[in-house]
């Protein structure tokens, strides 16, 4: 009986990745559609070096206060391989610095 239940718990494990990862591929297809209707892509191309997250907020046409709402978006970029960040230290902060990939230049 023990082992008729690890069989379903593996089963149920199984099921529940196969279901997380279609969730999580939606999402990183529409965080990429968000992306290039705001022309996140353009703006760090045209930018030609890497951009801190205030810079790329303030030519983003949204609100200042939605700072950390673009911070998620980029992480989930960069996390999908569209964009790179790297890290520096500036003063006594530090700031992420993102960097667009090829994937992101076309």
């Amino acid at each position: 009986m023990d082992f008729a239940n690890g069989e379903i718990s593996a089963e149920l494990l199984h099921a529940q990745a196969h279901v997380w990862n279609h969730i999580l591929n939606f999402i990183k297809s529409v965080s990429l559609k968000c992306a290039i209707q705001l022309g996140i892509p353009d703006i760090i191309h045209n930018h030609g070096k890497p951009m801190t997250l205030p810079e790329l907020v303030a030519k983003l046409p949204v609100h200042p206060k939605r700072s950390q709402c673009v911070y998620r978006l980029m992480r989930i970029l960069v996390h999908s391989g569209f964009l790179a960040a790297q890290r520096v230290q500036q003063g006594e902060e530090e700031e992420g610095m993102c960097l667009q990939m090829p994937l992101g230049s076309f």
